[in-house]
């Protein structure tokens, strides 16, 4: 094992809270590999940086010759996690949990050590519990100390419903750390009451406590929500090499040395150049393509990372088109603009795209690109012309086709 110190120095890396630093360090003197626990209830097939910024750190630890256990909450999953949540959450199926937590972990080793991680399945624990061992669980543990936690607490004053089977979920995760024997939890911020749940309930069983490092909740592309399918602000980690790099070049700039931090290698000392060179003038944009072909490089390879890169510049600064650009068949001779823009799937649905249309963000191009004819009349019926591009927002291009 490396020395404390310089574990630790680590392990601070981005970290929102260590619970604490003192316990952390004095576990990490045992100099022994100590069980690091991570729990992901499946409730989406895929995975986006937001939820790796917890897998980093975990392969951080993992790198120091820790032993990581990746819990899928197969069982929770089916209650529904309340953290953060101004309402109950919708439970999932079983089907459902088991279809999510195969893609989920797939997705998951493009971060973790495959050879050094631990899976286990809380359903093994939780599903052969009686209802004496239920009760028993509940009696650890106060309702005034639930009440505690943020959301429930403003779901009570707001008049919002609890319901009975939500305040199991931080008892059945802290009893997961107690089956496990947790040295260390990870987690993000929401999750910390859970986390706390399971310290207490370690404490509880004559176990050691286990100390909590908990990381931030990332910001999505807007740099307002945190990062979700939900609300459109995502980048995942199975998106294409263009498709990420384009994404991440859209960041607002305030956020461009937090992704820095937390989504890459790169060092905190020329994180920290950069961003001096920033506040002296230097064009964010430049150190936005630094982000995005560092990450883009991650999840896919250098080669990758430069294509991606030259057909961008190709593209937005070159006001060039992407090499391959998708054909959208019509047998119409005048389409509505909106109905287009749905069958090409750029948008959801008529609003959507008319919101885009009167938004300024849909133009008509001729074969080669030249020719812009912007169409702001969100009711304009357009002539289709075979081998015109549709160009829909910055990255939407699809080549008509009469027939």
């Amino acid at each position: 094992m490396r020395p404390v110190n310089e574990q630790l120095e680590i392990l601070r890396r981005g970290a929102a809270e260590i619970i604490s630093e003192a316990e952390l360090a004095a576990k990490l003197k045992e100099d022994r590999p100590l069980r690091v626990k991570f729990g992901a209830d499946p409730t989406a097939p895929d995975i986006h940086l937001g939820h790796t910024v917890v897998m980093r750190k975990l392969r951080q630890f993992q790198d120091l010759g820790h032993h990581v256990v990746f819990l899928i909450g197969d069982f929770t999953a089916m209650i529904g996690d309340p953290s953060g949540r101004s309402a109950t959450r919708k439970p999932l199926s079983r089907a459902e949990v088991e279809s999510n937590a195969k893609t989920y972990l797939e997705q998951a080793f493009k971060v973790l050590d495959r050879s050094k991680t631990e899976v286990v399945y809380n359903s093994a624990w939780c599903r052969p519990m009686a209802l004496e061992d239920v009760i028993g669980l509940m009696s650890k543990y106060t309702l005034a100390r639930i009440l505690e936690r943020d959301d429930f607490e403003k779901r009570y004053k707001g008049g919002q419903p609890i319901h009975m089977h939500e305040t199991l979920y931080p008892l059945l995760q802290g009893y997961d750390s107690v089956v496990l024997k947790a040295d260390v939890e990870m987690c993000g911020t929401d999750q910390k009451f859970n986390c706390l749940v399971g310290r207490a309930l370690q404490e509880e069983a004559g176990q050691p406590r286990q100390a909590i490092l908990s990381m931030p909740l990332m910001e999505g592309l807007d740099g307002v929500k945190k990062m979700s399918k939900s609300y459109g602000n995502y980048v995942g980690v199975l998106d294409s090499p263009k498709e990420m790099y384009g994404k991440l070049m859209s960041i607002p700039d305030a956020l461009i040395h937090k992704y820095l931090t937390l989504l890459t290698d790169t060092p905190l000392s020329e994180i920290a150049a950069m961003q001096k060179r920033l506040a002296e003038g230097e064009n964010p944009r430049d150190q936005k393509a630094t982000l995005a072909r560092t990450i883009v490089a991650l999840y896919h390879d250098d080669a990758a990372a430069r294509g991606a890169e030259a057909e961008f510049r190709s593209v937005f600064s070159g006001h060039g088109l992407p090499a391959e650009i998708p054909e959208l068949r019509v047998a119409e001779a005048e389409v509505w603009i909106a109905e287009l823009l749905v069958r090409a799937g750029h948008s959801k649905s008529n609003g959507e795209a008319r919101r885009l249309v009167a938004g300024g963000g849909v133009s008509l191009l001729d074969g080669s690109g030249g020719g812009e004819q912007k169409i702001s009349d969100e009711k304009a019926k357009v002539a289709v012309v075979d081998g015109a591009i549709l160009k829909a927002g910055k990255r939407g291009f699809y080549r008509l086709r009469r027939g």
